[in-house]
């Protein structure tokens, strides 16, 4: 399909900086508080470790 795993690992840094963005603009915007912003923050920065793991699975299936 054309992904290889360095663009996996860009996504899951990516998605660690996207995380963080959320949470802060969440957090500005956001009239309810701090907890929706941590939970858009949290929701995001789930991808990280995902995104690592098919990342992982990529790079051994190119060095076959």
């Amino acid at each position: 399909m054309g992904v290889r795993s360095d663009h996996v690992y860009n996504a899951a840094v990516g998605s660690i900086g996207l995380s963080v963005i959320a949470w802060l603009t969440s957090k500005k915007g956001e009239k309810s508080g701090s907890a929706c912003a941590d939970r858009w923050g949290i929701f995001v920065g789930t991808w990280a470790p995902t995104l690592f793991g098919l990342g992982n699975a990529l790079h051994q299936y190119e060095q076959r």
